[in-house]
């Protein structure tokens, strides 16, 4: 038994240090590509630096940029960075196994384990068919998505022009980049100019929170349509805790935000900046304007991020809401998590716990280090380390401004948020089986 732990260890490791690898593999390529001459409007050849960013939180489906997508990119550096979107947000193991059955060639036992880490899977069994339903799944609904918004970019871009607007917001809307075009009209201006778009603004935010659930959601809804009670548990926490966190702070955006705004736009900014929030970083109004409890607001929904085993990045609804469940329990003096007649295991409540220590800590430490760097409001920075490290992709307007050195830590912030802070640990560090346990002893907290 202690020889399989110790190779399920190894395994499991070697599984995320090829996730991590894969993703930097995919980051280096992309910058190197954007560095091209052919990739710039002006032909020119832009820094490193920049494209490094710009690589990074693409493949990271982030959306901060340094350089206005649709200005300073020709269509082949935009149809680069839609390309480290698509496979980012689909993550580089299932690109990686759709290529390999598309060769013909055997998938073996240790792919198809990456396989299972890489999506969050319960276990290895199926996950080839699970595989090819998340990207026929995929396919479908970013072509849907592409068709529904063509009307809205035909009638500012035209016909051609238009098909390529589609496509591109339809990607990025789902995998929940934030990544835009409209720098044609004001550079980095986001969908501000479709901020009063009903249609527009309903198709993005479906594809956001599609993209955001998760593939094992999508396979339940499929399999099971309306009956709720059939969903795994993971499930039917995803879409419980996703809802709540849809609704509750759209309606304090609506009452303390926005509430001078005819009701229209006051609807429409309340739900799009609540569903954005969550690591989608398109913005339909100015956030430089924003008041700072509503900064904090979207601080917290992007650090909270999207669902497990999906297209966004963050702590995760899952792990958010499995800390909330602890806590309850202990007020209500309960050995057990418990949640829809099930009982949480031990070991999921410490991963959570461990994965809030290191976001927070992650959070406010980079964001304390920007504001010294930079002599800018603590206010402003932690909500750019929020952003970066949840791939939410929204900034109140000092990205560009940033040193060389801030830039470099919201790119390691990207990298971590969208790979995970856990598997990045997990693949530096061996996992040794327990031999013996210490004797236990009480200490007083709270």
């Amino acid at each position: 038994m202690k020889k399989d732990k110790t190779q399920n260890g190894i395994h499991n490791r070697n599984s995320f240090r090829v996730i991590s690898l894969g993703f930097l593999i995919l980051v280096l390529s992309g910058a190197l590509l954007l560095m091209l001459p052919i990739s710039s409007r002006d032909r020119s050849v832009t820094p490193f630096k920049d494209t490094l960013f710009t690589a990074i939180s693409a493949s990271c489906v982030t959306g901060l940029v340094v350089r206005d997508t649709a200005t300073h990119w020709s269509l082949f550096g935009q149809a680069v960075i839609l390309a480290l979107i698509q496979t980012g947000g689909m993550g580089v193991i299932t690109i990686g196994l759709m290529i390999t059955r598309l060769s013909g060639k055997k998938v073996g036992l240790w792919f198809r384990g990456m396989m299972q880490d890489s999506i969050s899977a319960p276990n290895v069994g199926g996950i080839l068919q699970l595989t090819k339903f998340i990207l026929k799944m995929t396919a479908a609904i970013e072509l849907t998505g592409a068709a529904l918004l063509y009307p809205v970019f035909f009638r500012e871009f035209g016909a051609v022009k238009g098909i390529w607007y589609s496509v591109f917001h339809s990607v990025s809307a789902f995998c929940n980049a934030g990544f835009d075009l409209m720098g044609v009209r004001e550079k980095f201006s986001s969908l501000t100019t479709l901020g009063s778009n009903v249609y527009a603004n309903t198709v993005i935010m479906l594809l956001i929170i599609i993209g955001g659930i998760g593939f094992l959601t999508w396979d339940d809804i499929v399999q099971y349509r309306l009956h709720f009670r059939k969903y795994r548990l993971q499930t039917k926490i995803v879409l419980v805790t996703s809802g709540l966190l849809i609704i509750l702070p759209a309606i304090f955006f609506f009452f303390a935000e926005y509430a001078n705004e005819p009701i229209k736009e006051r609807i429409l900014h309340s739900l799009f900046q609540s569903v954005t929030a969550r690591t989608a970083g398109f913005n339909t109004s100015d956030f430089s304007e924003m008041s700072e409890h509503a900064a904090m607001v979207m601080t917290v929904l992007m650090l909270i991020g999207g669902c497990s085993g999906s297209t966004a990045g963050g702590m995760k609804t899952s792990t958010v809401a499995v800390l909330f469940l602890a806590a309850l329990s202990v007020f209500r003096r309960k050995n057990d998590v418990e949640c829809f007649k099930r009982r949480i295991p031990e070991d999921t409540i410490r991963t959570a716990g461990a994965i809030l220590f290191m976001y927070l800590t992650l959070f406010l430490s980079t964001g304390i280090a920007i504001s010294m760097i930079e002599s800018l409001p603590l206010t402003s920075c932690l909500f750019e380390t929020g952003s970066a490290l949840g791939t939410a992709g929204l900034t109140l307007g000092i990205t560009t401004s940033l040193s060389l050195s801030s830039h470099i830590i919201l790119m390691l912030l990207m990298f971590a948020g969208r790979v995970g802070g856990l598997t990045l640990i997990y693949a530096a560090f061996s996992s040794n089986s327990e031999v013996s346990r210490l004797p236990q002893e009480k200490i007083t907290v709270g």
